[in-house]
Parts: C-alpha cells; sequence; structure tokens
C-alpha cells in the first residue's frame, strides 16, 4: 500500500490537551507525523498543524477517530505555490511565514520558497505586493 502525506489542522477543546492522542493515534492506526506547528497551553484550546504519513485507509479512520472523539479537524486542501518571474526578492514575506518555507538564498539573493514546510496559512500571499505567492486552489 502506498503512504501518502497529507496535512492537516487541528484544534483541541480544553479537555483533551492533555491526554495522548497523538502517541495513540500513531499506534492505533500505523501512522507517523511531523509537527509543523503548536500552540497547547493547559486550561484552553490546543491547536496543531502537522503533516500524517500513512495509507489513505488508515489515515480515513485516524481522522474519523479524531472527530469522534471531539477533535475538530479541517484538511489543509488548498497548495501555495511562488511564481517567481513575479517575485521582486523585497523579502516582505520572509519574517510573516510562520514555519520558514521563505528564506533569502545568500548567494543570490532571491527569495526562495520550500513548498514542504508550508502549512498554507496564506500570510504569504495577503502580503506578497507582487502578488508572486498564489494558491493554486
Amino acid at each position: 500500500m502506498d503512504t501518502q502525506q497529507k496535512k492537516f489542522v487541528m484544534h483541541f477543546p480544553r479537555k483533551l490537551v492533555d491526554k495522548p492522542i497523538m502517541s495513540s493515534l500513531v499506534k492505533q492506526f500505523d501512522l507517523e507525523f511531523n509537527i509543523l506547528k503548536a500552540y497547547v497551553t493547559p486550561e484552553e484550546e490546543g491547536t496543531l498543524v502537522l503533516a500524517l504519513y500513512g495509507t489513505d485507509r488508515n489515515l480515513i479512520k485516524a481522522i474519523t477517530h479524531l472527530k469522534e472523539i471531539g477533535v475538530r479537524v479541517q484538511s489543509i486542501a488548498s497548495d501555495i505555490k511562488m511564481i517567481e518571474e513575479l517575485c521582486t526578492a523585497c523579502t516582505v514575506c520572509i519574517p510573516l511565514c510562520p514555519v520558514g518555507a521563505l528564506y533569502q538564498d545568500r548567494k543570490t539573493m532571491s527569495v526562495r520558497f520550500d513548498a514542504e514546510k508550508c502549512i498554507a496559512c496564506g500570510v504569504c500571499i495577503k502580503a506578497c505586493p507582487t502578488k508572486a505567492m498564489v494558491s493554486t486552489i
């Protein structure tokens, strides 16, 4: 079976922030995960942006399970891309990217985009004065 990667934003209600949900998910559904961004504080809602790796069947089962226990799950369906011809390397986007998907190549002084790190938050799209950052959906 083919392993796939899908990115999600997960919102954990206060009653679940101190539970070992992700470690249980990994064991129960044979998944791997990479946390891209997290904000979890006891007594508050927790938010995780992560990539899950597994078979399509196991990913579906895992997301269903999360929803059943009260986790709000949003698939990151849009993809962000850079139109390099439009980029003027102004670097406005670099400090705004919460995961470091945009950076400056010190040799060429051009702005580079690492799509693998991107969590599709859209901040760069709003900030780019030349509209070089776009959503493909």
